[in-house]
């Protein structure tokens, strides 16, 4: 009789446990939507994508899901910018708290940035990327608004590469950007 009432406790007791477990709520996790193969084939391709995403004419609307489609979820964008008292602060912004600030930019604002040099280090399945870039607010503009660096991290979980930082800083008075960076 013993070894019955110890089974039948057991099975009570396991099935309280999982009735706890499935019945706690689960925050809710954004979905990535699903990225386009040819976008995150390689690390070429990634960062790439990253530059046709943002770049555009005032008023164009990004395609938003795909920019999304290139993060990890969880991946940070960083900028990081001069303050009035000539110190630096960065600001730390989930992908969807970039695009919120990015769009009112974008709808008053051409924006088009390019790479015009890559430093690059990657070990087994992970990546560092020195992207120096060039931002202009028309495409045929002669000269840049603004030049600096994106530093990516990137991340291939054995079927498609993934970004899960861009840290970036603007060139300015008091940083240059070296001439190894623009080679």
């Amino acid at each position: 009789m013993r070894p019955i009432i110890v089974v039948l406790a057991l099975l009570l007791f396991s099935g309280i446990i999982m009735g706890q477990n499935s019945a706690q709520p689960t925050p809710a996790q954004p979905v990535t939507p699903a990225a386009k193969p040819d976008d995150v084939k390689s690390i070429d391709a990634i960062i790439a994508a990253v530059y046709d995403v943002i770049s555009g004419p005032a008023g164009k609307k990004r395609d938003w899901d795909r920019m999304r489609s290139l993060f990890i979820p969880g991946a940070r964008l960083i900028p990081t910018n001069a303050r009035p008292d000539a110190s630096y602060a960065s600001r730390v912004l989930s992908a969807d708290e970039y695009i919120s600030r990015a769009e009112p930019f974008f709808e008053k604002e051409g924006f088009y940035e390019r790479e015009v040099s890559r430093k690059m280090e990657q070990f087994g399945q992970i990546a560092h990327v020195f992207s120096t870039y060039e931002s202009r607010h028309a495409a045929d503009d002669a000269k840049p608004f603004q030049r600096g660096i994106n530093s990516f991290q990137l991340m291939n979980d054995g079927k498609r590469w993934w970004i899960v930082t861009i840290f970036w800083q603007g060139e300015d008075e008091k940083n240059k950007l070296p001439e190894k960076y623009l080679k």
